[in-house]
């Protein structure tokens, strides 16, 4: 019982910490920066370059 509520306790610090030292301030930021990457415009693989190894790779693609 004593080990739960030390956990329950660090827990609750770990929360109040991050509160006040602003880890929630910019959600949506980040969640829109891995979606929109400004740094590069192209794909990271041509289509027509990718190809399954076998036949039984393809029909699993499938």
């Amino acid at each position: 019982m004593p080990v739960a509520l030390l956990m329950g306790l660090a827990g609750l610090g770990a929360f109040l910490w991050s509160m006040r030292t602003g880890q929630y301030d910019d959600l949506d930021g980040a969640a829109e920066r891995v979606v929109t990457d400004a740094k590069s415009d192209q794909p990271l693989v041509e289509p027509d370059d990718w190809r399954p190894e076998t036949e039984g790779e393809a029909n699993r693609l499938r």
